[in-house]
């Protein structure tokens, strides 16, 4: 009897063991055109950004340094910014809450505190939207100088 249920344990840890060709994804639900099998074509917002990267060069430990960032919707629905967030708390979004319709822009400012931080910093901020990708990451970066104490 033991035999029996050593076989039949091999056999299930077998069958598992070729779950990783397997694996489920949601991609089928994120994406509007999976909604509806006869839409040609899905109404969607696009972003645009004049640069996704801001490199403040250098600043003394303590500063806090802002970039703004112009991010313009070139799709044809209005986008939706459903939340920003920094890489750490030192890195700190605002954002629009209110939809930025077709052909408009507007600004996400990322404020960088460097209290405690020294060298080259590199600090992101993911927002997450109603476009497709529905990511988009913005860095911030530089180096940030201790001074000596004398």
């Amino acid at each position: 009897m033991k035999i029996i249920n050593i076989v039949f344990a091999l056999i299930i840890l077998a069958s598992c063991a070729n779950n990783e060709e397997q694996k489920i994804t949601t991609d089928l639900v994120k994406s509007p055109f999976s909604a509806d099998k006869n839409a040609k074509e899905v109404a969607m917002p696009r972003i645009e950004l004049d640069t996704d990267v801001y490199d403040f060069t250098e600043i003394t430990q303590g500063e806090s340094v802002s970039a703004e960032f112009v991010l313009k919707n070139i799709g044809d629905a209005p986008l939706l910014i459903r939340s920003a967030k920094g890489s750490c708390g030192c890195t700190v979004p605002q954002w629009p809450k209110e939809p930025i319709l077709e052909g408009e822009d507007t600004i996400i400012r990322v404020t960088f505190n460097s209290a405690g931080k020294k060298g080259n910093q590199n600090k992101t901020v993911t927002l997450v939207t109603n476009a497709i990708p529905s990511t988009k990451v913005l860095t911030i970066k530089g180096n940030v100088i201790v001074l000596e104490k004398q």
